[in-house]
Formats: structure tokens, C-alpha cells, sequence
């Protein structure tokens, strides 16, 4: 489909959108740095701080709570040389490898660093950290979180296997966002700037806590997408071990929650994409459904309306509470069905119940104009992050 006007300065490409959702994003494209318009994909939604789907392109300013708290989350796929006929009946035997090997959870990392010299070459934020960030920094270099993260095996429509993962920059990428956001408001308070939401609050460029906040940024950045390599290699390796056989054909590493220098419309603008990947034509991406549902492998189509943009998921429907009270473990058990997942947490991950997002085939289809697909994936192995 093409995009519709919603509201000034607002084009929406969902056919499925709340109104909460659209006001929410109107007050991001009201402010006076905002060039051009805000762009929504096919699975905005309502977010925390800002709207969870959408493009913001700013000129002299970024707004730190538009990229999130989890600086350059986004994922990573693998094709290997393995078909369906090459797994085992079950692939509940890779389960505690890929546990022992990606260890998940809120503020779980590995016992002892691994890939130190990987994060070695990530370079240093520009905020000095401490000792503690420095020893958490490197225990969950190559962790996979909790909530919607997750680690997959698929198959293609040839029966092809690859392997997903989806992380970000775990907990430095949070503590260093929530500094800015901190600095961001109280910023607004010392110079009596009022916004119509307190959690648009910006940082100007050319001053120090943007420069800062700018540095931090694209290390959190370059973290999350070294740590979804290590991971990558690591799964590859489990499930390779696992077949008995097995080689690693291409790989594909894309953020989701970023902000970047871009040249649209004739002009240098920071593209800020919260739950957005970059799909300028030949770029490739991957858009995961959600537990239960396809994911898809693409190539970016370029186009100018989105800022070379599109979808990074299916999008949520309904709040992780209002999942947890509407939903049940039995129907969530009943979707995973014929998958090997970690069933023994289905109470913890109820909130992820594929009900509580919304239809990723409609999702694709409100994008054909952003992406043109060139896999789509079924899952066989899912392991959530608890």
C-alpha cells in the first residue's frame, strides 16, 4: 500500500493503527526540528517515551527517548548449507546448548567474559564508565536479554535452515540511554522549555551532551551488533555440533532502535528509527513475527516517503499487562505446537503470546512499496528470553 496523511506532518503505512497511537506520534512531528514528516510503519504501535514503528528525521537535534533504552537492539540471520532432511526428528536436544551458550535473562551475562577482543575493537562510549559498568559490559557481551528477545531455528520456502536472533545492547546500552534521556529533560527544565510531552525532551547539536550522548550512542550501537555476532557464531556452532554437519552460507545483521546521519530531501538529517529497519534499495533485513508466526528475509526498495525505511516486526496489540490477563498458557501452548521452545516458562512468557501482536502477513502486505521479500521463515526451535 502507500502511505496515508493522519495527521500534519504524519504518514502512516498501517492499515491496522490505534488512535492513541497516531497522537502519540503527532506531538513528535509537531516539534519545530522536525524536518519533513514522521514516518509510521506497517507495526507502530503506542510506546514508552515515544511512538514504537516510527521514522524521525531531525535537523540540529536528536531526541534520546526516540532511539529507546535499548541502543541498536535489532537482529541478525544466518543461511547455512542444512535442509529440513538434515535435522534430528526433535530439536529439543539443541535447547540446553544454546541456554548454556546464550545465557538470557534481566541482567544475566556470561560467568567469565567471552570474545574480549571483539569487544576490544568496539572502541570506548565517550561517558567514562565504571568499574561496575565495565565488568557487566563485558559479562553480557554476547547475552540475549529477556522480553521479546529471542533465538530461533527456520526453515525458508526451499527448506533451507537459518538461524535468528534478536538482542540489543543489554544493560550499558540502557544505563547510557537513560543518562541522556535524564540530561535531556533536565535540560528543558533549566531553559523553560515546555513540550507537550516531557518525554520528547532533545539535545542540541553542537553542545557537549549532544556530542556525548552522539559517542555513546553509536557504541551502544556497534556493541549490540558485535554481541548478535558472537551469538550468531555461537548458535551456529550448537546447532552444527547438534546435526553433525553443517556450513555457514551468509549473514545478515540489521539494528532496529538507531539513529544516524542520512541525506534526504537534499539535506544532512539524523534518521532516528525506534522499531524501524534501514531498506534503502539493495539493503537486506529481517523482520521477525512474532512466537509462533513467519518471519521474513528482505531487500529494501528505497523508498523516499519512509526514509529509505520499513516494519521491524509484527508489533504489539495489546499491552504485556493486558496480554497476561486476557490470554492463557493453554492457547499459547497450542500455538507453539510441533516446535521445540522453552515450555516449561510458558507462565513467564504469556506476554509474548502471538495473539498480542498483530498479523505480521498484514504487516508485509501494508509495506510491498518499502521491501520486496526473499525468504519467508516458519520456525521449528524457538528459545525466549526469560
Amino acid at each position: 500500500m502507500t502511505a496515508t496523511q493522519v495527521a500534519p506532518k504524519l504518514l502512516s503505512w498501517a492499515s491496522d493503527i490505534e488512535q492513541d497511537t497516531v497522537h502519540q506520534a503527532a506531538l513528535t512531528a509537531r516539534l519545530p526540528f522536525v524536518e519533513g514528516h514522521v514516518a509510521l510503519m506497517p507495526d507502530a504501535h503506542r510506546g514508552l517515551g515515544s511512538t514504537v514503528g516510527s521514522v524521525v528525521p531531525t535537523r540540529g537535534a536528536v531526541i534520546p527517548s526516540c532511539v529507546g533504552v535499548d541502543i541498536g537492539c535489532g537482529m541478525v540471520a544466518s543461511e547455512t548449507t542444512l535442509t529440513a532432511s538434515d535435522l534430528p526428528d526433535s530439536l529439543d536436544v539443541l535447547m540446553p546448548l544454546v541456554m548454556r551458550r546464550i545465557p538470557s535473562g534481566v541482567g544475566k551475562g556470561h560467568e567469565h567474559p567471552v570474545a574480549e577482543g571483539r569487544l576490544a575493537a568496539l572502541g570506548r562510549p565517550r561517558t567514562e564508565l565504571t568499574g561496575k559498568q565495565e565488568r557487566t559490559t563485558a559479562e553480557q557481551f554476547g547475552t540475549l536479554g529477556s522480553g521479546n528477545h529471542f533465538v530461533e531455528v527456520c526453515l525458508d520456502e526451499r527448506d533451507v535452515v537459518w538461524t535468528v536472533l534478536h538482542s540489543g545492547s543489554r544493560g550499558i546500552g540502557n544505563q547510557l540511554a537513560q543518562k541522556a534521556i535524564s540530561e535531556a529533560k533536565g535540560l528543558m527544565k533549566e531553559r523553560f522549555i515546555r513540550l507537550e510531552d516531557p518525554d520528547l525532551a532533545y539535545l542540541v547539536q553542537g553542545e557537549p551532551s549532544f556530542e556525548t550522548y552522539i559517542g555513546d550512542m553509536l557504541w551502544a550501537q556497534r556493541y549490540a551488533m558485535g554481541s548478535r555476532a558472537v551469538m550468531a557464531d555461537r548458535l551456529l556452532a550448537s546447532l552444527f555440533e547438534v546435526v553433525g554437519s553443517g556450513r555457514h552460507v551468509r549473514t545478515i545483521n540489521c539494528h532496529h532502535n538507531f539513529t544516524q546521519l542520512e541525506h534526504h530531501m537534499g539535506k544532512d538529517l539524523w534518521i532516528t528509527r525506534k522499531g524501524a529497519i534501514k531498506a534503502g534499495q539493495g539493503d537486506e533485513g529481517v523482520i521477525p513475527g512474532s512466537m509462533g508466526t513467519r518471519s521474513y528475509v528482505v531487500r529494501g526498495l528505497g523508498s523516499t516517503a519512509s526514509y529509505t525505511s520499513c516494519s521491524h516486526g509484527a508489533g504489539r496489540r495489546m499491552s504485556r499487562t493486558a496480554a497476561r490477563k486476557q490470554l492463557t498458557v493453554d492457547s499459547l501452548r497450542a500455538a507453539m505446537a510441533g516446535r521445540a521452545w522453552n515450555a516449561e516458562s510458558a507462565d513467564r512468557l504469556l506476554d509474548e503470546h502471538p495473539a498480542s501482536y498483530k498479523d505480521i502477513d498484514q504487516v508485509m502486505a501494508d509495506q510491498t512499496d518499502l521491501v520486496a521479500v526473499q525468504h519467508t521463515l516458519r520456525q521449528v526451535f524457538n528459545y525466549k528470553g526469560v
